[in-house]
């Protein structure tokens, strides 16, 4: 009844939406990659330059769920070209502006867009997979980090060639010109009996959990925000902190590059650990790392430390988010993955929209990242703190280690 999953065809479909992955995600970079010309441009403050990130994130959080409901109902295609309609458009609006109100409620839409990129696409992909789940997910979650790597290399050299409007353009054309294309090629669909197997499965494994479905989820999206909060810092600063210290903001994009493509490693690594130990222990594992890996950038300053540390970093943290959505398609049923998925998905963008406004706040506020830092490994804590909540519970962690073997 299962074979169709796993199978051939499923990698070939993981290879696709990794590519649109990979395309798609640029709404989530392109405003860290233009702060600082944008705040050059209107004459702003660091945490008012981080506005547009911000409403990116705020608008990815909410696409999340939205779109992974509409994924839910319509499938995957239609939700896709309506999103990167939206994006294209956004990046159109925010070039043609001279306002950076607009500017910043623009990328609220973009950012929108752009998560059908993200959750929504992991849900889909992770219904053409049962054994290799793990990594599976973890493959179609590098995209986000990949489009991290390259994109910021890329835009740069176009942004001294043309301005951050320039790159806005350009974006525009590529996003629309590459992904709606290969949208058309994930029509197909699980067929329903083999649906229904999994949901018998799932049902049963988040039975013997002890939490409730409601409970599981609300306990990893406030775990989402709390990991994410502490991941913003070096993600959404590094950048203007390079700048800060003199190394200037090219410096800073190869660090953001070094930072996300250690990530993708982390992902995959994650993926393999999530088909053996389940998403729980993975999970576990992945936070306390970022947290150990945050400590670092506290006593170096210096160019070549900073480029270790964040590599360091990117190796650390690469996995959490992926284990979330794993942790939901292990015990929740697959009609309401999109949703499900993209609830949990939606938490830990908040926490990296909140992580990025608050870093530029303390910045503001105390003149240095020292303190933006310690806020980030605060959060790590409480990340920390419910996800052992979960697995001294005893039943859910023990769980976890068992259902893509089954």
């Amino acid at each position: 009844m299962t074979t169709i999953l796993d199978s051939r065809y499923s990698w070939v479909r993981l290879g696709i939406t990794l590519l649109i992955a990979t395309v798609g995600n640029i709404g989530m970079w392109a405003a860290i990659v233009v702060i600082p010309d944008m705040q050059a441009e209107f004459g702003l403050d660091r945490a008012d330059s981080t506005y547009p990130y911000t409403l990116t994130m705020i608008g990815f959080a909410l696409g999340n769920y939205y779109i992974g409901r509409a994924v839910d109902r319509f499938g995957i295609t239609p939700s896709l070209i309506a999103a990167v309609v939206s994006v294209s458009m956004g990046f159109v609006a925010s070039a043609m502006t001279g306002s950076f109100f607009i500017l910043s409620a623009v990328h609220l839409i973009i950012g929108f867009g752009t998560a059908a990129c993200f959750g929504p696409l992991i849900s889909d992909v992770s219904q053409w997979f049962l054994s290799r789940r793990g990594i599976a997910v973890a493959i179609a979650a590098s995209g986000n980090y990949l489009a991290g790597a390259i994109w910021p290399l890329v835009l740069s050299g176009v942004m001294e060639d043309h301005g951050w409007r320039g790159v806005y353009w350009s974006l525009a054309i590529l996003v629309t010109g590459i992904v709606v294309p290969l949208t058309f090629l994930l029509l197909k669909k699980v067929p329903e009996d083999v649906t229904a197997h999994v949901a018998a499965e799932a049902q049963s494994r988040a039975q013997s959990t002890g939490f409730s479905p409601r409970r599981l989820m609300w306990l990893l999206g406030i775990a989402g925000i709390g990991c994410c909060v502490a991941m913003s810092m070096p993600q959404v600063h590094i950048v203007a902190y390079c700048a800060d210290l003199g190394y200037g903001p090219a410096v800073g994009a190869e660090m953001l590059s070094l930072m996300l493509l250690g990530g993708v490693a982390s992902r995959l690594i994650s993926g393999m650990l999530a088909d053996k130990l389940g998403g729980v222990a993975t999970l576990m594992i992945g936070s306390t790392l970022q947290c150990i890996a945050l400590f670092l950038y506290l006593p170096f300053d210096g160019l070549v430390p900073l480029y270790v540390v964040s590599t360091i970093f990117g190796l650390s943290q690469g996995g959490i988010v992926p284990s979330y959505a794993i942790i939901v398609r292990e015990y929740l049923p697959p009609k309401e993955a999109g949703a499900r998925v993209g609830f949990v998905m939606m938490a830990t963008i908040v926490g990296m929209a909140l992580g990025g406004w608050m870093s530029g706040w303390i910045y503001d506020v105390t003149g240095s990242y020292t303190w933006a830092f310690l806020n980030g490994i605060g959060w790590n804590f409480l990340n920390i703190a419910i996800i052992a909540i979960i697995v001294l519970k005893g039943r859910s962690g023990k769980a976890g280690a068992s259902p893509l073997a089954a």
